[in-house]
């Protein structure tokens, strides 16, 4: 497994478009320059052995240097050593709603937002136990299969968007059913399916679903997120989405599906507003499943890998010298660089 010891550096990376514009702007004033000063094929004849291409090919060396050496100062690792530790916890598998209602900020900053906080939060609280994460809308993808590395976990969280699903809706009995199939095979395990959604556009069929879980044991939770009066949904140019007749589309919970899901799936329903009261809730309930015996591949050891990029930068610092700048005088005399 590859990981970066110290990946807050690569934030320095950030400096890499900002000199390429600086180069650019440099280079436009150059050109303009020149052009002020005479006829640009007068200028060329005039100065035969200036190079156009030769700085720019110097400047990107200098830059793929610079952006190793930043990775090299965050430390990039490589798992050695692989164990199978065997510990008691519990298994999660979280069912996050992103359809485009979940963007209301009617619970702030927004629905979405605020449930990727309280997962984050849930998982801080995670010590030997697994969690799975997958994300629904019209229809149910896999985030993240079940894992206990909770680093990755909270970066696939993240990069949750409603544009990783084009199909609009709720489907969660798809999401429970999906739910179902992502848990380990181990034996008394406590096991629960965590549904964070406003209820809306509910297409059906999910309570006979969570009713099933419960027949194999997988307690079903579900957190309510929104408010039953309704918001409008942002559309991300500071205007909210509108319907044919140029009318705001509203939305609101369904607060009575999310709590008849919660006890088909022998769960408890948690309203989420504002607080962290819906957060301590969770924590509760989860606390109460029964932890069993647990397996997990853990990368135990790791080996420092920036030998090999300063190789890199060394040899790119090392060309950058030894290219230079003007055209070479030794090579005027060869046929091959006359031209014809």
């Amino acid at each position: 497994m590859f990981r970066f010891e110290d990946p807050i550096y690569l934030w320095a990376l950030v400096v890499i478009p900002v000199l390429i514009l600086i180069r650019l702007v440099a280079w436009r004033h150059q050109h303009n320059k020149l052009k002020r000063f005479g006829d640009t094929e007068l200028l060329k004849s005039l100065m035969p052995d200036v190079s156009k291409y030769r700085p720019g090919v110097k400047f990107c060396l200098l830059l793929a240097a610079l952006a190793l050496i930043i990775v090299m100062i965050a430390r990039p690792q490589m798992g050695s050593k692989i164990s199978h530790d065997k510990r008691q916890g519990i298994e999660t598998i979280i069912a996050l709603d992103i359809s485009n209602s979940m963007l209301a900020e009617d619970v702030v900053p927004s629905r979405l937002d605020k449930s990727k906080m309280l997962v984050e939060n849930l998982v801080d609280k995670f010590d030997n136990d697994k969690i799975g994460l997958i994300v629904f809308a019209g229809d149910a993808y896999v985030q993240l299969p079940i894992t206990s590395d909770y680093v990755s976990a909270k970066m696939f969280l993240q990069n949750i968007t409603p544009d990783l699903i084009q199909t609009q809706g709720t489907n969660i009995a798809d999401a429970i059913n999906l739910a179902m199939h992502s848990f380990t095979q181990a034996d008394k395990v406590g096991r629960a399916i965590v549904i964070i959604t406003d209820g809306e556009d509910h297409e059906g069929g999910a309570e006979q679903m969570a009713a099933e879980a419960k027949k194999q044991g997988i307690n079903v939770f579900v957190l309510g997120i929104g408010n039953t009066k309704g918001a409008p949904i942002p559309v991300g140019d500071g205007s909210y989405l509108k319907d044919k007749s140029g009318n705001e589309v509203m939305t609101a919970l369904n607060e009575q599906m999310c709590k008849q899901l919660a006890q088909a799936g022998s769960g408890t329903y948690i309203h989420v507003d504002n607080t962290s009261e819906a957060e301590e809730k969770l924590n509760n309930e989860i606390g109460k499943l029964q932890k069993g015996e647990t397996s997990s591949v853990v990368y135990s050891a790791y080996d420092e890998q920036f030998q090999a990029v300063g190789i890199i930068v060394l040899f790119l610092l090392i060309l950058e010298i030894c290219i230079l700048e003007i055209k070479n005088p030794a090579l005027r005399n060869i046929k091959l660089f006359k031209k014809k």
